[in-house]
Formats: C-alpha cells, sequence, structure tokens
C-alpha cells in the first residue's frame, strides 16, 4: 500500500488569507488546471475565496493531455462553466484566454461605457502548485514578469501586473489543508505539485507504474520495453534494466528508475495523457 500523502506549508495559511482580503478587488478568478489531472488540480476548498466571482476555468498544459481534457471542458461547458484548453506556450491560447475574458465582462464594460467611463477588469489567478499560473500570466502579459519553475510553491507572494486591457492578480499555489481522495493526491505527485523533497520517489513512481500500465500499457511497452502488467514490481525492474539503471553487483538502481520515470512523465516523453475521466468527476467543479 502507498504511502498517505499530506503536503500543506505554513505560507499557504497565509497566501490564502491574502487572497480572501483582495477578493472584493477582483471583477472575476482565472482558475488554473492541469490538463492532465483537473480533478487533483481543483481546490474546492478555494470556494470560499472565490465566493460569487465569475469563474474561467483554464485547462493548462494541454499539449501534454490527450483527449480526455477535452471531456473535462465538454463537461464544464455542459455546467456553464466558462473553460478554455490552454498551451502556455503558445500564442494561441493567448487569444483564446483573452477572448473568453473579453466576453466574461463585456455586459459590464458596455455599461461601464455607456457612463463615459472605461474599466480595466481584475482577475485574480488562482490554482494548485505547479499548474503554470505564472506561465499563463506571462503569456497574458507578454513579457516574462511572474518567476517561474518546475518545483512547486515557486510563487509566494500576491502580487498585481497589467495584462493588455486587464489586471491580473498573481498568487500563489495553495493546496487543501488535507486530501479527500489519495488517488487524486498521487496525481498531484505524479505531476510535480507536491514538493518532491516530503515524497517517497520510489513509491510514487511504483504507483504511476501501475496506473499507466491500467491507462495506457503501450506507452510503457514503446519507451521501456515493458510487456507484461500484470507485476508492478516486475515492471519496475523491466524500467531499469531498459534504462541501464544497475549498481555495482547487478543490483538495480530504483532511486534512478524513479525520476527517470517522473521525469519523463511530467515532459510528456511518455506521451500526451489524462489520469481522470470527466465521468468520475461530474459534480466536482463549482
Amino acid at each position: 500500500m502507498s504511502k498517505t500523502i499530506q503536503w500543506f506549508p505554513g505560507h499557504m495559511t497565509r497566501a490564502m488569507r491574502d487572497m480572501e482580503e483582495k477578493r472584493e478587488l477582483c471583477d472575476g478568478v482565472i482558475c488554473v488546471l492541469d490538463a492532465r489531472a483537473p480533478a487533483a488540480t481543483f481546490n474546492k476548498n478555494l470556494k470560499k475565496i472565490f465566493g460569487g466571482k465569475p469563474i474561467l476555468y483554464l485547462l493548462n498544459k494541454a499539449d501534454l493531455a490527450d483527449g480526455g481534457a477535452e471531456g473535462f471542458r465538454k463537461l464544464l461547458a455542459e455546467k456553464g462553466r466558462n473553460c478554455v484548453l490552454c498551451n502556455a506556450a503558445d500564442n494561441g491560447s493567448k487569444r483564446s484566454v483573452f477572448r473568453e475574458l473579453s466576453l466574461m465582462t463585456e455586459e459590464k464594460r458596455e455599461r461601464a461605457q455607456d457612463k463615459g467611463v472605461n474599466r480595466t477588469f481584475r482577475f485574480m489567478v488562482a490554482g494548485i502548485p505547479n499548474t503554470g499560473k505564472s506561465t499563463v500570466v506571462n503569456l497574458l502579459s507578454g513579457q516574462k514578469r511572474a518567476k517561474t519553475g518546475d518545483k512547486a510553491g515557486v510563487t509566494r507572494d500576491v502580487r498585481w501586473l497589467r495584462c493588455g486591457a486587464f489586471d491580473l492578480l498573481d498568487t500563489p499555489g495553495t493546496m487543501p489543508p488535507a486530501f479527500d481522495s489519495q488517488l487524486l493526491a498521487r496525481h498531484l505527485a505524479y505531476i510535480g505539485s507536491i514538493n518532491d523533497d516530503i515524497l517517497d520517489m520510489e513509491d510514487i513512481a511504483f504507483e504511476l507504474l501501475g496506473e499507466l500500465a491500467e491507462k495506457y500499457p503501450e506507452r510503457l511497452t514503446e519507451r521501456y520495453g515493458i510487456a507484461e502488467f500484470s507485476d508492478k514490481a516486475e515492471m519496475y525492474e523491466t524500467l531499469c534494466r531498459r534504462r541501464g539503471f544497475v549498481l555495482k553487483g547487478g543490483e538495480l538502481d530504483y532511486e534512478r528508475g524513479a525520476k527517470a520515470l517522473l521525469d519523463d512523465f511530467r515532459k510528456g516523453r511518455i506521451g500526451r495523457v489524462c489520469l481522470e475521466s470527466a465521468a468520475d468527476y461530474s459534480d466536482l467543479f463549482f
């Protein structure tokens, strides 16, 4: 059995308090999700902070996701939610996001213009760590203004940035204080939203192998030569041997194997994936 995952650094409590204090300054919220794990990267504890504000859901890193992400986009559309599939490295996504933000604020903008007022609308950018919030802000602003990185928890402060006709409030990534589902917690570990330093990486890699064997077995065959999927331990050994992770005396280097698998997964070398099905989480989003 995999070990229980829990991660809620102290700075997140302060960040959530700061976000709640600045909520009334915002016209809406951009909630950034990872398209490979939309359910895992949705923090339902942010409902109190969002209040009744309009929300634009961004399924970011869509270039790393398969058709499962489109299932979540359709689910959100059916629920009447604003949603865009996004690749923060693609200017085409920039146009899509601005188009959606303009539609969301169109009525308020017209009312303001009728009164002779040109308003700048403000949106809070929020989400789980390492979903690409700051990269999204950099895309929309047209320059590298927000700090980015592969490690969870890079952004620590709340700050405003001008992005075209909008002001965006870039906020730190925030986790729920406790995970309701350890399956979703593992998905966060796979994509790098939880600090690797607090994880048993071999355990996480072991569980990832099991999920990939169930959902994308052909990918494991193509990349690691794994052809038998009934035993995770044997799959792990095959991966290590295929990559040449063998120590003196013939012992397998499982630590290197774990790091290689997770790095391959996070960087899309295993192929486009979506770890979750929209049908299983139809009641999750607000």
